[in-house]
C-alpha cells in the first residue's frame, strides 16, 4: 500500500503537470499491466517505451542497462560479405600457429599466453578481413590498439601472410637471438609491425581515446584530414578494472568521437579468476559506458541460442540470464548437460518446460560453444553498427570463452592464463576440431609443427586480397619520408644570451617566453602542440590563450568572463593549446599521440607538455615508458621543480626526485638548466636532434625532460667560454672561476670546484663569495645541466673500453686539471649528482635535499636540508680540512658563525 505521506515522483518534477488526467491514465495502464500480466511484463513495456523515446530523440534519462542479450537481433544482422568458410579456415590456421608458437617457446621457459587469442580470434579476423584500413589507403589508415596478451595470434596471421617466417616464430620472446619477436606490441622492438604499446594494461584504452581526439585536432587545425581514420582498441574485461581504462570515457562522448570503437573481449576472466564472480561484468560495463554517453553494442550469444530465445515466450530465459553471476556462467562451460538442466533450468517452471524440448547436445552447444564473439556474423554486425554510428563513440561488449578451441583442459579454467603449452594429444584434438590437414607424422620428436597452407593457397590469396582491398597489411607502422623541419630563426634563442639585467626571471617564464617566439615561426610555428593540465596561469602561459586559442571541437559557445581583458580565455575549433583539465594521465596520452604523429600520420608535430614536476614522473612514469616504446619525440617540462623552490605547498608538492626517475628511462634526455640561455640552448639542440638533420648514428627517437623553476632570480649573460654550447648539451661547463667572478683570493689559496644544477647554482655562487671573502678559499663554479647525460656518456665510454676502444668520459675531460676536491649540489636528493661520482677523478662529495619535503620559506627549507650557501661553505671547508688545506677548526668556526 502506498504511503500517503511519501514524496511522490511527480512532486520532484519542477514542471507543472498540464494534464493530470492523462498522466493518471498512463499510470493506471501500467498498474493494470502489472496486475494482469505481472511485473516482468510491465517492466518489459517500460523498457521498450524508453528505448523508443531515446530513438526518437525525446529528452529522457537513458536506460543504463538492457537485457542480457544481443543488441542486434538475429533477423537484423547483415550478411557477411566474402567467403565465411574461407575465413573459418584462415582463423583455424591462426589459432593453431599461435598455440604452437607459445608451446614451442615453453621449452626455453620464456612463457607466453595462449588463451586470450583463442577467445578473441574472430574479433580480430573479422576486422582484418572487412574493417581495418591499412596504411596504403587514402589518409593514415586505421589505428589498432591490440590487446597485449593476444600478440601470438597477430604474429600467427603475419606468418600466414608471409610477413614473418618460422625462425621468427621460434624466437618469440627471444630477441637477443637476432631475429626474435617481442612478447607484446612493442614498437621500439618491432617498429615495422607494431604502432602502439598496450601493456601495461589500462594505457591502451586511455591512449586510444586521446589518439582519436588528436586525429580530430589535426583535422580541425587544418594540418591533415584524418576523417577516414578509425581508432580500434581491443581490451579485456579484466583490464577495465584499471582506472586508466575508464578515465577518459566522458571526454570521448563529450567530443563525439565517433571515430573510435572499443572492442572488449568479455571472456569473464581476469588473469587468475573471474572478473566479477558474483556479478555480471557485461552489465556493469554497459551501465558505465552508457552513463558516460557511449553507444553500446552487446554481442553475447551465438546462433545456437536463437532456438532458446524463440521458445522463451514468457521472458523466463532472459530473466534467468540476468540473474546468473559470471562465475556460474563459467562453471556451466565445464559441466555436463545434466548439471546445466538442474542448475540453470530447474529453478523456474517455465524454464524446466523449455529444457524438456532441448537435447543434451543442444544444451552443451549453447553453454559450451555458442558465444557472440566466436561467430563472424555476430561480430561483423557489431562492427558495422559501430562504424556507422554517428555522434558518439561505440563500445562492443563481445562475450567469448577464454581458451576456446584449446580443449577441455583450457576452456574457462581459472588457471588458463598461466598455462603456456598444450600436450601433443591436446594439439591433435585441436587439429581435429579445427579440421586442419596436419598429419600425426608431422609431430617429429614430440614437437608440434607450424601449419601453413602454402604461399599460393586459396587461404593466403584470400587473406592478401582482402588486405589489399582495405589498404595493405595490418597492423603496420610506417614512418613516412618527411623532410627535416627547418631550424627556427636564431634570434629566438640568442635573445637570452644577454641576460635579464636587473629583472628577476624564473626559468619557467624563460621557457614560456621562448615558446612564444617559436610558435610565431612561419615554418614550424603551427607544428607546436602546447599541452597543459589546467595549470597554464601557474606557469605564466595565459598570454598564449588569445593568440593560439585553446582547442575545442565546439569552438566557444559562450562569452568568457574575462573577454574585456587582454589575455582572455579563448577557445576555438582550430585552437592550438590542449588544456586538458586536471589529468596528468590524459595530458600524457595527448603528448604520446602528438609525439608520434610523424609516424601515425606522416605529420611532424612538436609537443611540449608542462606540468608540476612532482606530478609528472611520479604519477605517470608508466606512460613515459609507453612514450619511449612508441618512439615518441617532444619536450616534457617539469615546472615548479625542486624540493625547496615551491614555498608553502608541502610534502606532496616538493619534487626532490623526478630526475632520478627520469634517469631510469633510456629514451629520456634529462636536463636541469640553471639559466635562461641554457634553456634556449637545450631546446635548440632538441629541435635539431628530434626534428632536424640527425648526425650519423644518432637516435632521433628520444624525448627531452627539462626541469624549470618558479623562483624569480637574476638571469646572467651567457659567458664567453670556449665550448659552452657543447658543455650545455653534454651536461657540464665551467660557469666561472674565482678570478673571473671578480673575487681575488689570496695567493696560493686552497681551491675547490663547486658543481651546481638548476636553482642550486645560485647558492653555489653565493658560497663562492663567502668562501673567498670570509675563509680565503678560491672556488670555481660549474653548471651541471644534466647529471644523467654525463652518466650516459660515461657508461658508453666504459662499454667502449670493454670493446678495446679508448674513450674518456666527457665529465672527466671537462674536469681534467681542475684543482682541489669537487662538491656537487642540487635541489634534489644526493642520488642525482652522485650519478657521476665514480667517473670524477678528484675527491667527491655532494649535498642534496634528501627526505620528505615540507612547508616553509625557501630559505628555511634550504637550511633544513643543508643545501643553502652557508651549508655549502661548511661542506667545502670540511672537504678541504680532510686534505689538510684548511685548519680543522675552520669547520667548527663556520658552523657556529652561520648558526648551523
Amino acid at each position: 500500500m502506498t504511503d500517503p505521506n511519501a514524496i511522490q515522483p511527480s512532486e520532484l518534477d519542477q514542471l507543472p503537470d498540464r494534464d493530470p488526467e492523462e498522466t493518471a491514465e498512463w499510470q493506471a495502464s501500467l498498474d493494470a499491466v502489472a496486475e494482469a500480466a505481472g511485473p516482468h511484463r510491465a517492466a518489459y513495456l517500460m523498457r521498450r517505451t524508453l528505448e523508443r523515446a531515446e530513438g526518437a530523440g525525446i529528452a529522457l534519462p537513458k536506460l543504463l542497462e538492457t537485457d542480457y542479450v544481443n543488441s542486434i537481433p538475429t533477423a537484423a544482422e547483415p550478411a557477411v560479405p566474402g567467403d565465411e568458410a574461407m575465413e573459418q579456415r584462415i582463423t583455424a590456421w591462426n589459432r593453431w600457429n599461435a598455440a604452437a608458437m607459445v608451446t614451442r617457446g615453453s621449452k626455453y621457459g620464456v612463457g607466453g599466453h595462449i588463451a586470450t587469442f583463442a577467445s578473441a580470434a574472430w574479433l580480430y579476423e573479422t576486422g582484418f578481413n572487412h574493417f581495418f584500413k591499412g596504411k596504403e589507403a587514402d589518409g593514415s589508415g586505421d589505428q589498432l590498439y591490440i590487446q597485449g596478451h593476444a600478440s601470438p595470434g597477430i604474429y600467427a596471421r603475419a606468418f600466414l601472410d608471409g610477413r614473418l617466417n618460422e625462425e621468427q616464430l621460434d624466437n618469440f620472446r627471444r630477441e637477443t637471438a637476432g631475429n626474435g619477436l617481442p612478447s607484446y606490441p612493442h614498437p621500439r622492438r618491432l617498429p615495422w609491425l607494431w604502432e602502439f604499446p598496450t601493456v601495461s594494461m589500462g594505457l591502451g584504452p586511455l591512449s586510444a581515446i586521446y589518439q582519436a581526439r588528436f586525429n580530430r585536432y589535426l583535422t580541425n587545425r587544418g594540418i591533415k584530414d584524418t576523417s577516414a581514420s578509425h581508432v580500434w582498441a581491443f581490451l579485456g574485461d579484466g583490464e577495465m578494472d584499471e582506472p586508466e581504462s575508464t578515465a577518459a570515457l566522458a571526454l570521448a562522448a563529450r567530443e563525439e568521437l565517433d571515430n573510435l570503437t572499443f572492442v572488449i573481449n568479455c571472456n569473464l576472466q581476469r588473469l587468475d579468476g573471474p572478473v566479477r564472480a558474483n556479478f555480471k561484468i557485461v552489465q556493469e560495463l554497459e551501465a558505465q559506458f552508457r552513463g558516460a554517453g557511449w553507444n553500446v553494442v552487446k554481442t553475447l550469444w551465438g546462433t545456437a541460442w536463437d532456438e532458446l530465445f524463440q521458445l522463451d515466450t514468457t521472458g523466463a530465459l532472459v530473466r534467468r540470464l540476468r540473474q546468473v553471476p559470471d562465475a556460474q556462467i563459467q562453471t556451466y562451460q565445464t559441466r555436463d548437460a545434466a548439471y546445466i538442466r538442474q542448475d540453470f533450468f530447474g529453478g523456474d517452471p517455465a524454464l524446466a518446460e523449455m529444457a524438456k524440448l532441448l537435447s543434451d547436445d543442444k544444451i552443451l552447444e549453447c553453454f559450451h560453444l555458442s558465444r557472440g564473439g566466436h561467430e563472424a556474423r555476430k561480430v561483423y554486425a557489431a562492427y558495422k553498427a559501430a562504424v556507422e554510428h554517428k555522434g558518439a563513440p561505440t563500445v562492443i561488449l563481445a562475450q567469448t570463452v577464454k581458451g576456446h578451441t584449446l580443449g577441455e583442459g583450457f576452456a574457462s579454467k581459472n588457471a588458463n592464463h598461466q598455462m603456456k603449452k598444450l600436450t601433443v594429444d591436446e594439439f591433435k584434438n585441436m587439429r581435429d576440431l579445427l579440421g586442419l590437414p596436419i598429419k600425426d607424422s608431422d609431430f617429429v620428436d614430440g614437437v608440434v609443427p607450424y601449419g601453413h597452407p602454402g604461399a599460393d593457397s586459396p587461404e593466403v590469396r584470400y587473406l592478401q586480397e582482402r588486405r589489399a582491398a582495405l589498404g595493405g597489411p595490418a597492423p603496420a607502422r610506417r614512418v613516412h619520408p618527411v623532410a627535416p623541419l627547418p631550424a627556427p630563426a636564431e634570434k629566438a634563442f640568442t635573445s637570452f644570451d644577454k641576460g635579464s639585467g636587473s629583472q628577476n626571471v624564473a626559468t619557467t617564464m624563460a621557457f614560456v617566453r621562448l615558446i612564444k617566439d617559436l610558435v610565431r615561426d612561419k615554418e614550424t610555428g603551427k607544428r607546436w602542440v602546447p599541452i597543459v593540465p589546467d595549470e597554464a596561469r601557474t606557469f605564466g602561459m595565459e598570454s598564449l590563450f588569445p593568440s593560439l586559442g585553446i582547442y575545442s571541437p565546439k569552438g566557444q559557445t559562450y562569452e568568457p568572463v574575462d573577454r574585456d581583458q587582454l589575455m582572455y580565455y579563448k577557445e576555438a575549433r582550430n585552437g592550438q593549446i590542449l588544456n586538458e583539465g586536471i589529468t596528468e594521465a590524459g595530458s600524457m596520452a595527448d603528448f604520446i599521440a602528438a609525439s608520434t604523429s610523424y609516424a601515425t600520420h606522416g605529420e611532424t608535430m612538436i609537443p611540449f607538455y608542462i606540468f608540476y614536476s612532482m606530478f609528472g614522473w611520479q604519477r605517470t612514469a608508466d606512460q613515459m615508458w609507453q612514450l619511449g616504446d612508441q618512439l615518441g619525440r617532444g619536450f616534457l617540462v617539469g615546472a615548479t621543480a625542486g624540493r625547496t623552490t615551491l614555498t608553502g605547498e608541502g610534502l606532496q608538492h616538493a619534487d626532490g626526485h623526478s630526475p632520478v626517475i627520469a634517469a631510469t628511462n633510456p629514451a629520456a634526455l634529462t636536463y636541469d638548466p640553471a639559466f635562461a640561455y641554457e634553456v634556449a640552448a637545450i631546446v635548440k639542440e632538441g629541435l635539431r636532434r628530434m626534428y632536424g638533420e640527425a648526425a650519423p648514428g644518432e637516435d632521433q627517437n628520444v624525448f627531452y625532460y627539462l626541469t624549470v623553476y618558479n623562483e624569480p632570480l637574476p638571469q646572467p649573460a651567457k659567458p664567453s667560454v670556449d665550448g659552452i654550447d657543447e658543455g650545455i648539451v653534454k651536461g657540464l661547463y665551467r660557469f666561472n672561476t674565482a678570478e673571473s667572478a671578480g673575487i681575488t683570493p689570496p695567493a696560493n689559496a686552497p681551491r675547490i670546484q663547486l658543481l651546481g644544477s638548476g636553482t642550486a647554482i645560485h647558492w653555489a655562487l653565493k658560497a663562492q663569495r663567502l668562501l673567498a671573502e670570509e675563509w680565503g678559499v678560491a672556488a670555481d663554479v660549474w653548471s651541471a645541466t644534466s647529471w644523467s647525460e654525463l652518466r650516459r656518456d660515461a657508461l658508453e665510454a666504459d662499454e667502449a673500453g670493454l670493446r678495446g676502444e679508448e674513450r674518456i668520459p666527457f665529465v672527466r675531460q671537462a674536469l681534467q686539471g681542475a684543482e682541489g676536491p669537487v662538491l656537487a649540489v642540487s635541489d634534489y636528493m644526493r642520488q642525482v649528482p652522485d650519478q657521476i661520482a665514480q667517473w670524477v677523478e678528484q675527491d667527491w662529495s655532494s649535498l642534496g635535499a634528501d627526505g620528505f619535503g615540507l612547508s616553509d620559506t625557501r630559505e628555511a627549507a634550504r637550511r633544513h636540508f643543508g643545501v643553502d650557501a652557508e651549508s655549502i661553505v661548511v661542506a667545502a671547508l670540511a672537504q678541504l680540512a680532510k686534505r689538510g688545506e684548511v685548519k680543522a677548526t675552520a669547520v667548527k668556526e663556520a658552523r657556529a658563525k652561520y648558526g648551523l
